[in-house]
């Protein structure tokens, strides 16, 4: 691998970031602290009954996002199973009503994980359907996110913000003015954005191929901005009319990584002490570093002939992007729970390929999804403030709430879910002999040690709301899109209840004044506490599965 071009891209990528922070971190603390609401913001409460200046508990705050997210649930499997009888049509059938199901949860839930192909979608149910919800799921993350900062900056509150409020200003003044900006660009880039169909054309060759258009660059700007993922086309990010060039692969990643990197600073302003910002934003640049240079270095290692002549395993790698880009936007997507993909991770070897799975596995932290990261992060930084109290024998305090049993009790509940759902899903897949068989013979392409890490993998990208595949398993089949289907619908609602919950229990605390016996959370101590407590956890809880699976492999090619 040329290690230059790779440190420069990482390079630009992480100055981009930074010059982003602090502006779109003011400016999102701005949009969740002022009273003032936009004209059209007033016509919709008015319209839709909500009283925007009535904050809600933490009750109806989750009752709130419940049951708009059970909307949008029904109206998209709604306007998939109708496809064929609405404008745009590109004249597919309808979906199945398994996959029908299996995709609105997808997108509802902010995963995007893809059992379909995504020219077999109309026009409508691409732009009105998956796209508004790239849209308000990342604004649900958000809202969810800012009501737990709520929750360490109020006293003695029964109230956390108001959904309603906050899922509409996070759209209307973030996500909008962001994606057509974005969106601007990508067309720049050479981005498609049109409504012309399919188009026949005449190959090199001689023959004839059936190239579809769509409006892409619209939904791709909100698919990486939201850290959603997925494609308009079944290719993804490796299609040429989604990611054209080198250069908008990059842009890309920038998309996907500004709003979650900016977040700290956005918790830090609401707060009160910018530096508690700036150590959660450690913790996350941390290892998200490690991350890409630990991709980096397993994928320019890979041994024999080809990859040696070739300078590194190409083998499921665009041309146009080679191992730098490739790993960068695969390090990206899956710390993200975006899903997005420029290169096939299947194809990775096979401890290259275990970096993506760490990542998800990691809870999607470092940064995470918008507003799933920081809430996401903020737990386990609660869980380290209780391991540091427990050294040293005092009751925990963070930010100056009290870390007792009940906060205690959600936060390893929310740690505790996606493990479950993970280790619970790959063991019914082959344990039931009737699922051990649709499995080996209908969705793998592969047996051993890897056919393992690619179920494991599938099981890991939905109930972290990632969204992205190995690329070699076969998905569309009843088993299993239930089951993911119910792991991104646990893996999304399960926790987001907990954190709201937990949001809600700090809320109703006085803040404590620091002591002497305080543990100082600003500091180098404390982020490099909070990552050891993020890798710890994943460490003692995947390592035997994954020793079966993607380390045995590599032991195998060694």
């Amino acid at each position: 691998m040329e290690w230059v071009p790779f440190l420069a891209s990482l390079g630009t990528l992480v100055l981009a970031l930074a010059l982003a922070y602090r502006p779109l971190g003011d400016y999102m603390a701005w949009v969740f602290q002022t009273r003032t609401h936009w004209a059209p913001e007033r016509l919709l409460y008015r319209l839709t009954g909500v009283a925007a200046d009535q904050e809600q508990s933490w009750q109806a705050y989750l009752r709130s996002v419940l049951y708009f997210s059970l909307a949008g649930v029904l109206l998209l499997y709604l306007l998939q199973r109708t496809q064929q009888w609405l404008p745009f049509s590109t004249g597919a059938d309808n979906p199945d009503p398994g996959v029908a199901f299996n995709t609105a949860i997808s997108f509802v839930t902010n995963t995007n994980w893809q059992a379909y192909s995504g020219e077999n979608l109309a026009y409508t149910v691409q732009f009105a359907g998956l796209a508004v919800q790239n849209f308000v799921s990342a604004a649900t993350g958000i809202a969810v996110a800012v009501a737990l900062v709520r929750g360490f900056a109020y006293r003695r509150s029964g109230t956390i913000g108001n959904f309603w409020v906050d899922l509409t200003r996070t759209t209307v003044r973030v996500l909008l003015p962001l994606s057509v900006l974005g969106a601007l660009a990508l067309i720049a880039g050479g981005v498609v954005q049109n409504f012309d169909g399919f188009t026949d054309v005449t190959t090199v060759a001689g023959g004839t191929q059936s190239i579809p258009g769509g409006p892409v660059a619209s939904q791709e700007v909100i698919k990486e901005l939201g850290t959603n993922g997925g494609g308009f086309y079944n290719a993804n990010a490796s299609h040429p009319f989604e990611n054209p060039t080198g250069w908008t692969s990059l842009f890309e990643c920038f998309l996907i990584l500004v709003i979650p990197f900016a977040l700290p600073r956005t918790f830090g302003r609401l707060v009160g002490d910018n530096r508690q910002g700036y150590a959660i934003l450690a913790v996350m640049g941390v290892l998200y570093l490690a991350s890409v240079f630990a991709l980096a270095a397993f994928e320019s290692a890979g041994q024999g002939t080809a990859p040696e002549l070739a300078g590194g395993p190409m083998e499921g790698k665009e041309a146009r992007f080679g191992i730098p880009q490739s790993v960068i936007f695969a390090a990206t997507t899956t710390l993200t729970s975006t899903g997005a993909v420029n290169s096939m991770h299947d194809s990775y070897t096979a401890l290259g390929g275990m970096v993506p799975m760490l990542n998800m596995l990691l809870g999607e932290v470092a940064p995470g999804g918008v507003g799933s990261g920081l809430y996401g992060m903020l737990v386990i930084a609660v869980i380290a403030v209780f391991v540091a109290g427990l050294l040293v024998g005092r009751t925990p305090e963070y930010l100056g709430k009290k870390i007792g049993p009940r906060e205690m009790k959600l936060a390893s509940l929310y740690i505790l879910v996606m493990p479950v759902l993970v280790l619970a899903g790959v063991g019914l897949s082959f344990g039931i002999p009737a699922l051990r068989d649709s499995i080996e013979n209908e969705s793998l392409t592969n047996t051993g040690p890897h056919g393992l890490s690619e179920v494991l993998y599938a099981f890991a990208s939905g109930a972290n709301n990632n969204g992205s595949a190995f690329a070699g398993l076969t998905a569309d089949t009843p088993w299993l899109t239930a089951a993911i289907g119910v792991a991104m619908l646990f893996g999304r609602f399960i926790p987001i209840a907990l954190v709201l919950a937990l949001a809600g229990s700090l809320a109703a605390q006085e803040k404590v004044p620091a002591t002497a016996g305080t543990l100082p959370t600003h500091r180098p101590l404390f982020v490099g506490l909070t990552a050891g407590t993020a890798v710890l956890v994943t460490a003692l809880v995947f390592f035997p599965v994954l020793t079966l699976g993607p380390l045995a492999e590599g032991l195998m090619q060694s």
